[in-house]
């Protein structure tokens, strides 16, 4: 992309596919729509991306995709990589406002941040695909991800019986994570666990990353004539 080149949405997803296979027109919309990031607009009312647009995606993108992070705590990073400060740690603050999402649902949590009805919901959780913290009856945060994702393939033509693939292949990954720190986790004190915690958010990113591409690279053979 040369300098002054302004590029249209679908061009910009072209452009990132490789790195973030997930991304989409309604992702891109939805930054947009909270503030993240503001592009151009044409005089019929397009969108148009500057080098900056793409490099201030591909920020948020990362951070999403390799450190879980809100759009919230993206949006309070970002002032710091406006200074070119990319790699920067945390901030206390930003790590309370991630502690601070990260709070248990209901399910009328669930209900009112997915658009799922009931019934869908009780499918997800008799599938498996949502489960309570155990000993009680409210769900992790990660229960939100869960039924948005699931209602978007709802409106394909999935249902929740489909979905089990989804959660044996999440359920494989962790079983590999959790035997690569099962000798720190025999040691049995702080310095070990505090090692095992390092470990996981180091490997589960490059899991997730792998996950998509080689999902990626499946489908795109299938295209291939």
């Amino acid at each position: 992309m040369s300098d002054g080149e302004l590029l249209s949405i679908g061009e910009v997803i072209n452009l990132l596919r490789d790195d973030f296979p997930d991304v989409s027109v309604s992702k891109i919309r939805f930054l947009e729509s909270q503030g993240l990031i503001d592009p151009r607009r044409s005089p019929s009312g397009y969108r148009q991306f500057d080098q900056h647009d793409i490099a201030r995606l591909r920020f948020i993108l990362r951070q999403q995709r390799d450190h879980f992070l809100p759009l919230k705590v993206i949006k309070s990073k970002l002032t710091v990589w406006e200074r070119g400060e990319d790699e920067a740690e945390e901030s206390p603050d930003a790590r309370a406002g991630l502690a601070a999402e990260a709070e248990p649902l209901t399910e009328d949590d669930i209900l009112k941040r997915s658009n799922l009805t009931r019934d869908e919901l009780r499918e997800l959780i008799e599938a498996g695909l949502i489960e309570a913290i155990p000993g009680t009856e409210v769900f992790p945060p990660e229960a939100r991800i869960i039924a948005s994702e699931a209602r978007r393939l709802f409106e394909h033509g999935l249902e929740p019986r489909h979905l089990r693939a989804i959660r044996l292949a999440a359920d494989r990954e962790a079983d590999l994570l959790r035997q690569l720190v099962a000798p720190l986790l025999k040691a049995r004190n702080a310095e070990a666990r505090a090692a095992a915690r390092e470990v996981l958010e180091s490997c589960v990113g490059s899991v997730q990353a792998m996950h998509r591409a080689l999902l990626s690279a499946q489908l795109r053979q299938q295209r291939a004539p």
